[in-house]
């Protein structure tokens, strides 16, 4: 960078000075002969005043601290096969680590979230508390309370916290379906631990879908809102002051803040939410089917006009799409009334069906479009992984190793390239043990230790006496990549 003298400075600034003094001296006459100006340019449009919408709401957001014993886990949006050479973009934005001396042995990350209800309900991400040791709450008033984790679900990223409080200031919830692109938003979060930072933008898209790799069951709402670390967690107001998303992802190369941030619709959160005050764990819809996008190619093979809806590569045998008749070749192009224009579009709204609900699925099959009514399955899932810390840190056998699986038949191993009898699919990364490790929903498990296993039963019999302190090792398939991978379980010592 160049530096300009003071001196050299002083004198530019004096001559600036002494030509607007000769711009002000210029005679009347020379005035009044100056061409006439055009009409007046029209009013500046007024831009939206936040001040309202946080001084009601500010109070009811919370800075969120996760306490972590010995080594920090790392996010499982970030955890990925070693060597994965494709680069991670979207990132979760966890708080600023706090670094205590060797002897504390702890690590805290930083986030924010907001309160509910008066009682003292409290949502977060789920990955701004996943596996810790402890989760506090501070108020704007700098009251610190403990919070209890009530459940959590990682497929949407929620997390539901209790403090045993009352009286508090609660946010008022909106409808994110209502959001249109254009529309002003506000967020309120601690980035970088800097408590009840207000930042502002504009919706730029809806029903934004990130693919299978990262919570395949959402459709985000996509802004400009300025957030980084630490805003995680928070919400994101419309300017009637109302709640319509919580701040979940950036789209960075850099960990920073690059125009593009990510928020979990208010009303998936809710819906989300109250099921794990009913029952513990959220409930999504199934039809059964592995699908990809139609692209030029397809759509040429196939004779389409346009490249667009999901086709159909395997059915699931016994599923709801089996059941329904669905076959593989069906090009799905709507579902229960809303269009599919490509794969990532089905999940999402299939998750926020309630299972056993029949609905319309338009198809086109060999180049005809019909509708089947569908009786929509469930999600298998998995209660531990959903019921939050109310368990003890020495969890045994397969929960302890962060994970959930499912059965594979055979035409899905025949997809997948796999020998018959060979392989369960993990179905969610639940815990800090299989995130470190990179595991990731999709992977193929081949092995645990010596034993093979082909079947959810045979996972868990194999897994039955993993303990704190045990090491196990799982043969892993990724697409063509086979390893070896190591899960060490933290002692509880």
């Amino acid at each position: 960078m160049n530096r300009i003298p003071l001196r050299t400075l002083a004198c530019c600034v004096l001559m600036g000075l002494v030509t607007a003094g000769c711009a002000q001296a210029e005679p009347p006459a020379a005035q009044a002969n100056a061409p006439a100006t055009g009409t007046p340019a029209p009013a500046m449009a007024s831009l939206p005043d936040f001040t309202q919408i946080v001084k009601k709401n500010a109070p009811a957001v919370v800075h969120v601290e996760a306490k972590y014993n010995g080594r920090r886990r790392e996010p499982r949006m970030r955890a990925g096969m070693p060597d994965d050479p494709q680069m991670e973009l979207f990132r979760r934005f966890f708080g600023m680590p706090m670094m205590p001396s060797p002897e504390e042995q702890e690590h805290t990350s930083l986030g924010s979230g907001f309160i509910l209800s008066s009682d003292g309900y409290i949502l977060t991400n789920n990955h701004v508390v996943d596996g810790a040791d402890a989760v506090t709450v501070r108020l704007q008033d700098r009251r610190t309370l403990k919070a209890k984790v009530i459940g959590t679900d990682p497929s949407y990223d929620i997390a539901l916290l209790k403090v045993d409080e009352s009286g508090l200031p609660a946010v008022s919830i909106g409808q994110s379906r209502s959001l249109e692109p254009g529309q002003w938003v506000l967020a309120i979060g601690s980035p970088f631990g800097l408590d009840y930072t207000v930042t502002q933008g504009i919706v730029s898209a809806v029903g934004r879908n990130l693919g299978n790799r990262d919570q395949p069951y959402t459709s985000f709402i996509q802004t400009d809102v300025p957030i980084n670390r630490g805003n995680s967690g928070g919400p994101l107001f419309n300017l009637q002051g109302q709640v319509v998303g919580i701040n979940s992802q950036i789209y960075s190369n850099t960990g920073g803040y690059l125009g593009v941030s990510f928020s979990i619709p208010i009303d998936v959160a809710m819906s989300a939410v109250q099921q794990i005050k009913d029952h513990g764990y959220v409930t999504r819809g199934q039809l059964g089917v592995q699908v990809r996008g139609v692209d030029g190619q397809i759509a040429k093979a196939l004779n389409l006009d346009n490249p667009r809806g999901a086709i159909v590569g395997v059915v699931q045998e016994g599923s709801a799409a089996d059941k329904a008749g669905i076959q593989v070749g069906d090009i799905i192009t709507a579902y229960n009334g809303q269009p599919i224009m490509d794969a990532g579009d089905l999940p999402p709204v299939v998750g926020m069906t309630k299972p056993g609900t029949k609905v319309p699925v338009e198809i086109l099959r060999n180049g005809k479009q019909q509708t089947i009514q569908v009786t929509v399955g469930e999600v298998p899932h998995d209660k531990a992984g959903a019921s939050g810390n109310d368990h003890s840190p020495a969890q045994s056998g397969s929960a302890a190793l962060g994970l959930s699986v499912r059965e594979l038949d055979d035409d899905a191993r025949r997809q997948l390239d796999l020998k018959a009898g060979e392989g369960v699919l993990i179905g969610d990364v639940t815990g800090p043990v299989a995130a470190r490790a990179g595991l990731q929903p999709g992977d193929v498990i081949l092995r645990v230790g010596q034993k093979n296993v082909a079947s959810v039963s045979a996972f868990r019999a194999a897994t039955r006496d993993v303990k704190p302190g045990d090491t196990v090792l799982l043969l892993v398939r990724r697409g063509d990549d086979t390893r070896f991978i190591a899960l060490t379980v933290p002692s509880d010592k």
